[in-house]
């Protein structure tokens, strides 16, 4: 860590273990964050052969094996860490799919003086399946989820939101506006969240930057033709703006069909 700036860092990996024979390793040397935050880890930590005594590791693995699953990597000792949604009554996260509080979706850290939220946020499914539940149950709770948190502490959200949020952050809008992504429910879940006053860190830094994708599809070559999505955010409470000194998505960063995104912040 220098001394002036925090990088974060937030990858879905799509499997852990497949991405560690594509370079992973490899990855966390060049760039180096000092928070690493993964999602669709896949993998319990017993399951991985994983040496990086430089961070502490936080894995929040689902209870059905291969799936979903989420980890914080740091080399900052958090003061607590949080899984899962603690605003949540009995099963109110269970639907036809599962259950979503047993996925490892959700894993927290606190520190001095912000708390981070790494999210991998349910998908809607193809045929939209779940577009209901993500609209009426996930969003609102995780919502409120940050509300509480925010109460005691600044936050950092950054994840797999499984979310273009406007037009820009999708190559082909027209054509997707009633696919899973990309329909207006889920867009309006993300509107509340910026509506609440989380910063878009990105969009901050770069509000016309075209192109910019974190997702490509793996059909007809669409990361090669940059046919992407914008569905990996890192939004930050209002309080920690001033301190935010690069926001950034690496493209160039291959292993899943998504890449990192990230950003830089004063201490």
């Amino acid at each position: 860590m220098s001394q002036k700036t925090l990088k974060i860092i937030s990858w879905n990996v799509n499997g852990i273990r497949a991405v560690l024979k594509k370079g992973f390793l490899e990855f966390i040397q060049q760039h180096d964050p000092d928070i690493l935050c993964l999602q669709e880890t896949k993998a319990e930590r017993g399951q991985v052969e994983l040496d990086l005594p430089q961070y502490e590791e936080y894995w929040n693995s689902a209870e059905r094996k291969g799936y979903a699953g989420t980890a914080i990597f740091t080399k900052m000792k958090p003061r607590q860490i949080l899984f899962d949604l603690d605003v949540v009554k009995n099963d109110e996260l269970k639907d036809a799919f599962g259950n979503t509080q047993t996925e490892g979706r959700v894993v927290s850290a606190e520190f001095d003086d912000f708390i981070l939220v790494n999210v991998y946020t349910p998908n809607a499914k193809r045929d939209l399946a779940r577009l209901n539940y993500r609209h009426d149950v996930w969003d609102p709770l995780f919502l409120k989820y940050l509300g509480k948190l925010e109460k005691k502490k600044p936050v950092i959200v950054c994840g797999d939101f499984n979310v273009a949020h406007k037009e820009i952050d999708i190559a082909r809008p027209k054509e997707n506006v009633k696919n899973a992504g990309f329909t207006s429910e889920e867009r309006e879940g993300f509107d509340k969240i910026i509506k609440a006053g989380f910063i878009d860190t990105f969009r901050e830094l770069y509000p016309d930057r075209q192109e910019a994708y974190s997702w490509w599809s793996h059909f007809a070559k669409s990361r090669e033709r940059n046919i992407g999505w914008r569905i990996d955010h890192v939004c930050i409470s209002p309080k920690l703006t001033s301190r935010l000194k690069d926001a950034f998505i690496l493209p160039e960063v291959i292993g899943s069909d998504h890449c990192p995104v990230g950003i830089e912040m004063e201490l």
